[in-house]
């Protein structure tokens, strides 16, 4: 292949860059996320129009040494690299200990790369990219689905009259753990409404702790149940 791309070239790059975008983009799509289809092609589009431009401008860097201005053409990629680096921190939501879009940003970037190697004429880069990325997302998927992770959640609850047992070590046994985080006395209620930071480990396949809240409920009164744990994306 020249150096100097022709415009059969340039269609080439720019097409295979579209593909690897919907291809990738299609499973962010799936998954409900903001960053899906239409901004994974963009992302790799504009990564490849980068490199392609880059690599058409080599003919002219350096030809006449007295020239005026000298430019760097590598500047056009690193350019897109850092543009990715803002989209890829919008991408990522954090509530509290909860966060999310870690995958999509990671995602974008990684689209990024391949849409500079096609850009760049380097299609068997792009092509095993392309194809390494569509296995992380799709096959990992179900493997990260069945590891054990930790999860989090804090529970609300008011003791039932005369049972103020300790929280651990009731739902220790079910391989739980709880620990408290505040307390706060309400003028409806006699007895004081605390918080507790519960942690379990179980993979994401796994059903909804219901046996913890049957378990507390029969010493308490259950205020709230707020979950903190990122799901996999």
């Amino acid at each position: 292949m020249s150096l100097i791309p022709v415009w059969q070239d340039v269609a080439a790059r720019l097409l295979l860059t579209v593909l690897a975008g919907s291809l990738i983009g299609l499973d962010r799509e799936a998954r409900g996320h903001a960053a899906g289809l239409r901004t994974t092609i963009l992302v790799g589009l504009a990564a490849a129009i980068a490199m392609t431009q880059a690599t058409i401008l080599l003919e002219f860097v350096g030809s006449d040494p007295d020239s005026f201005a000298r430019m760097d053409v590598l500047r056009f990629p690193l350019g897109v690299l850092t543009g990715v680096g803002f989209i890829g921190g919008g991408a990522i939501l954090r509530r509290g200990s909860l966060v999310s879009g870690v995958t999509t940003a990671a995602t974008l970037w990684m689209m990024t790369m391949i849409g500079l190697a096609f850009g760049g004429g380097q299609y068997g880069l792009g092509a095993a990219g392309t194809a390494l990325t569509l296995v992380i997302l799709l096959v990992l998927k179900w493997v990260d689905l069945v590891i054990p992770r930790e999860h989090h959640a804090v529970l609300a609850l008011t003791w039932k009259a005369g049972d103020h047992e300790d929280l651990d070590t009731i739902v220790g046994p079910s391989g739980y753990r709880a620990r408290l985080v505040g307390m706060e006395r309400r003028p409806d209620r006699d007895s004081p409404v605390m918080a507790f930071e519960i942690s379990w480990r179980r993979s994401e396949r796994a059903s909804p702790p219901m046996d913890l809240l049957t378990l507390v409920g029969e010493h308490c009164e259950i205020e709230k149940f707020d979950l903190r744990t990122e799901s996999s994306r």
